[in-house]
């Protein structure tokens, strides 16, 4: 993945948050994630990416901030089903969108959902794995692009 790439993302994640939840969501600057480092929230949407690449995209989220989301959304059931809905939805959306843009050889999964330190057992990064850090009001969740 070069900065190109990586930008793809950001973008999504920005056009995504800003129609979904409001502007004032923030996308930090990228980072290069040490092989050991498993960024990884209460919640985490996973996408599967195969093809001309290969390794995976995941979106990863504290319920506080979901709850928050599914609030602005007028949900008023912050139940963990819909949080899970939630942040996999938005790892799809980003996903799929980035689909678009790197083309048919840019094949993905559909989300798998884990909750808390489950997705810290079974995630591995690839050997650049890059963080995207994002900010709502207080909350930070992150979208991580592990792919070779």
């Amino acid at each position: 993945m070069d900065e190109k790439d990586i930008q793809v993302l950001i973008d999504g994640t920005v056009n995504y948050f800003h129609r979904v939840v409001d502007k004032s969501t923030e996308v930090g600057t990228p980072y290069l994630a040490d092989h050991a480092e498993v960024v990884v929230s209460d919640f985490t949407g996973i996408i599967g990416i195969s093809g001309a690449r290969r390794g995976s995209i995941y979106f990863t989220a504290p319920s506080a901030m979901l709850s928050h989301i599914l609030l602005k959304q007028g949900e008023s059931d912050r139940s963990p089903e819909l949080m899970a809905d939630i942040v996999g939805e938005v790892a799809n959306t980003i996903s799929g969108n980035a689909r678009r843009a790197f083309g048919q050889e840019f094949i993905i999964s559909v989300p798998s959902v884990l909750q808390g330190g489950a997705a810290r057992q079974k995630l591995s990064l690839a050997e650049r794995a890059f963080v995207i850090p994002i900010s709502w009001k207080q909350y930070n969740a992150a979208l991580v692009v592990s792919l070779t």
